[in-house]
């Protein structure tokens, strides 16, 4: 299959998300930065409201990794792109094995999501990233929930 502009802002997506969201690559946000422009956006007001980069995500999420250290996408349930634009749907699971997650100790609990994504993709980079997430759904699997004080 050729190596079109749509197949190419695709799999720049899928570097970043795979870099991200790997518990022994993600070092911060440097590990993402050569898939990103300078000013890219990240938008996720719900789950990650100080990140405004792919680059600060990645930095966030690299801490979330040190407790739910086996982390990994266990598959791309849809994956849609058109002109500069990439919209993914993704599951991912793993278990609180790693680094203790907000005084909380590791207990081996495992869970499973979801989650959804939409880059913008200019000339090659990520331009931009809005995250649709449900987290309170993978803490309460965890047990990082006291009850449902967020519900």
């Amino acid at each position: 299959m050729p190596c079109t502009p749509t197949k190419k802002n695709v799999d720049v997506v899928k570097e970043c998300m795979r870099f991200a969201y790997s518990p022994k690559e993600n070092k911060g946000r440097t590990t993402v930065q050569h898939l990103c422009h300078d000013d890219a956006y990240f938008i996720a007001p719900t789950t990650f409201p100080d990140c405004k980069s792919p680059q600060d995500y990645a930095e966030s999420h690299s801490k979330v990794m040190a407790s739910v250290s086996d982390l990994q996408i266990d598959s791309y349930d849809v994956i849609f792109a058109k002109g500069g634009h990439v919209c993914l749907r993704y599951s991912a699971s793993g278990s609180h094995c790693g680094e203790p997650h907000d005084g909380i100790e590791a207990s081996g609990r495992k869970a499973a999501w979801h989650a959804a994504a939409i880059f913008e993709v200019e000339g090659g980079k990520i331009k931009g990233w809005i995250k649709e997430w449900d987290k309170l759904h993978m803490r309460k699997q965890f047990g990082w929930m006291k009850g449902d004080e967020y519900l």
